[in-house]
């Protein structure tokens, strides 16, 4: 009898814009298609959507949830899943991306407060919540959509305002099933959903920290010719690139919001040397960071291609 397929996952890079680093997807283009996706995919950053139409399914953690016009997700980043809508349907969704750490960090300061959901204790009925009983998430969600969206004054403000209140409110959700994790539960989920995803997040909250491919590994208990395999597999790109973009991309965000040298950018964000900082800068970003410095670049382009559109979106 032949093993089945394990699933083949796909990363989605989002880039946030510096001025206020909230991403909203939403429109007549965002409609997902009755056919299922063959891969699960994950974000770098974590997603809010709200499905306006229509019902569908969600594949998360190998559960396959049902979702309908109404139901607001809530999705940590690194977290593999697919969305399909039901047969002959085509669901409409507007999508909020945005990072708990860079928003939230200066306000949110109880002490060891996780900014993101235990992903092995995380259930998958719980990403998704029906307005019927979450109508203050449902409530949340739909005006911070709204606000982006119609931009009158102050819009930014109280957009702001009302994302930390559905998040805290998302918090409180996920952070009972947190509570309520046996530890039969624990031993079972004891291997992340993402094999690399110790690594992601320690790139994401370290990167300017020195680090080597054989720590990374470590961390996600592989052997480091494994770990380089299945990264590779997973990301498209090798562990070392995707650091260096990492890096690049914090730059840019740098570059633009402070008057802070090129040299001490490089430094700040983990290149040893300004002629590394300088040679990578430029192969990924096609231009020196002096250059795009003083360029007319509203946002920051991302150091990785942002993917605006993929399989089983119509």
């Amino acid at each position: 009898m032949s093993k089945p397929k394990k699933p083949v996952i796909e990363y989605r890079h989002y880039s946030l814009p510096i001025d206020f680093p909230v991403l909203l997807l939403s429109g007549e283009r965002w409609k997902i298609s009755d056919i299922k996706s063959e891969h699960l995919h994950f974000h770098n950053h974590m997603e809010i959507g709200i499905c306006y139409s229509d019902g569908g399914v969600m594949e998360i953690k190998g559960e396959n949830v049902p979702f309908r016009a109404g139901d607001v997700t809530f999705l940590p980043r690194y977290l593999p899943h697919t969305t399909y809508s039901s047969p002959n349907k085509a669901s409409r969704w507007a999508y909020l991306f945005f990072s708990p750490e860079e928003l939230f960090q200066q306000v949110i300061k109880t002490p060891h407060t996780n900014m993101e959901p235990n992903l092995r204790a995380i259930q998958a009925s719980r990403c998704v919540l029906h307005k019927d009983q979450y109508p203050k998430v449902y409530t949340l969600a739909t005006s911070i959509v709204e606000e982006i969206q119609h931009q009158s004054p102050f819009y930014r403000e109280s957009a702001y305002g009302l994302l930390m209140s559905l998040y805290i409110e998302l918090l409180r959700i996920h952070a009972n099933d947190e509570n309520g994790v046996n530890r039969e539960q624990e031993l079972q989920s004891r291997q992340p959903d993402l094999v690399i995803s110790p690594a992601l997040e320690f790139i994401t909250k370290n990167y300017m920290l020195p680090v080597t491919i054989d720590e990374l590994a470590e961390l996600c208990h592989l052997s480091t010719t494994h770990f380089r395999r299945k990264f590779h597999e997973i990301m498209g790109t090798t562990p070392l690139d995707f650091l260096n973009s990492t890096r690049v991309e914090e730059a840019c965000k740098r570059l633009k919001s402070t008057d802070a040298s090129v040299l001490s950018i490089s430094e700040q964000v983990g290149f040893r040397s300004i002629s590394s900082f300088n040679r990578c800068f430029a192969r990924l970003m096609v231009e020196s960071p002096k250059a795009w410095r003083t360029g007319a670049h509203m946002e920051a382009q991302s150091a990785k291609a942002s993917i605006l559109a993929f399989t089983g979106w119509v």
